[in-house]
């Protein structure tokens, strides 16, 4: 049987308190301090590779910078921030406990981050030497349910009652009266049978049949009857899982409220998370948001964002992102060497056919660990803005 081991953070004051320990054997545990000189350079580090905007920088501006050179713009760069980090935010005996406990099957990583480490990609991280293993090659790397979610008062939708039950679809909804190049248009671009994801979706259909009810794989793209009441009506039919890729709005960690992250259905106002905690609409086990920033919940000293909402409604597994993933468009226009490649659709794609594999998390991961062995033998085209920003939250002993 794989072991399970947690990895937990704690800001308290300027000090950032780490720990490591084996689920069931307690004489194993690690403890640390994380040097705030360390964690700050870690973070600046981050930060600069990530496709959001740094002040002054525009949205456009930030993509660019991401793409064509920042730290994950080219593998070298991305491997010395890999080990950079590795170093900084992990002991060197934590690597050697870590090293220790690998297995086969692969042991298990639940992480708790601190608000601070809220958008680290645990995966990616190296060991600080010259054999530079990621972390996602000793162990499947999942992120731990925030303690206040996991202990509230919830009903699980248990996947064995529901595992041949039809998935819920809901692709780059039409949010009204944005334009398709506007900041809430098109993600995923005008819809067309030819791209990779109708026909995706089109080989999904010929298995199983899927909500909403459509007689071709385009009419999944861009609807404008997506709405509250129409969600509402298609999670009372109890999917088997919900994939939802289009525009999330993060709360402002500023102003502290995780609860105002939101998804954008096809109404004038988002669908906050606490709109989805006070509906108390009854969520399918398995949930799949690739959206702006929709996993952010640990931001938060309470974290009750988007991921938590869904747990709360019965979720048991949710895979979000941690930061804004760029469209096929914008990789395209500052990666030229990538042609007609769609890093966004590959993404999209992987993650729906792991939420269908009796191990989602680990699925997850098995893909993740694919697309980094292509980007580290050389193969640019496997962009870790991507796959490093998928983060897949467990309960319940899902994996």
């Amino acid at each position: 049987m794989a072991l399970t081991l947690v990895l937990r953070f704690a800001d308290v004051g300027s000090a950032t308190y780490a720990s490591l320990r084996v689920v069931g054997e307690p004489a194993r545990t690690v403890t640390w301090v994380v040097e705030e000189s360390d964690l700050v350079a870690a973070l600046d580090q981050l930060s600069a590779a990530l496709p959001d905007p740094r002040a002054p920088e525009t949205r456009r501006d930030a993509v660019e910078r991401a793409i064509a050179a920042g730290p994950l713009a080219m593998p070298a760069t991305e491997a010395a921030l890999a080990r950079t980090l590795g170093a900084q935010l992990l002991a060197p005996a934590a690597w050697q406990l870590l090293t220790d406990c690998v297995t086969s099957p692969r042991a298990g990583l639940f992480v708790s981050p601190s608000a601070r480490l809220a958008r680290v990609p645990w995966g990616l991280l190296a060991m600080p030497n010259d054999d530079g293993a990621r972390l996602m090659e000793l162990a499947d790397v999942l992120m731990a349910a925030p303690s206040n979610i996991v202990h509230a008062a919830r009903t699980p939708a248990g996947r064995d009652d529901r595992c041949e039950a039809v998935p819920l679809l809901i692709l780059d909804p039409r949010v009204p009266g944005q334009r398709p190049d506007s900041a809430l248009g098109s993600v995923l671009g005008r819809p067309s049978a030819e791209n990779p994801l109708a026909q995706h979706f089109t080989e999904l259909m010929r298995r199983r049949a899927v909500l909403p009810k459509v007689s071709s794989a385009v009419e999944l793209f861009r609807r404008t009857d997506a709405d509250r009441p129409w969600l509402v009506a298609q999670l009372d039919r109890h999917p088997s899982r919900l994939l939802f890729v289009g525009h999330a709005t993060a709360a402002d960690g500023d102003v502290g409220h995780a609860d105002r992250a939101a998804l954008h259905l096809s109404d004038e106002r988002p669908l906050t998370a606490a709109d989805l905690m006070s509906a108390k609409l009854p969520m399918p086990p398995r949930i799949a948001m690739i959206a702006c920033a929709s996993g952010g919940d640990y931001q938060f000293d309470e974290a009750t964002g988007l991921v938590a909402a869904m747990i709360l409604g019965g979720a048991q597994l949710v895979t979000a992102t941690l930061w804004s993933l760029p469209t096929a468009a914008g990789y395209r226009q500052f990666a030229p060497a990538a042609g007609d490649h769609d890093p966004m659709a590959e993404a999209i794609i992987a993650v729906d056919r792991a939420h269908e594999d009796p191990q989602a998390g680990r699925a997850v991961n098995c893909w993740q660990r694919d697309q980094m062995r292509r980007w580290r033998d050389g193969d640019t085209r496997a962009s870790p803005l991507y796959w490093a920003a998928l983060a897949t939250f467990a309960v319940d002993g899902a994996r």
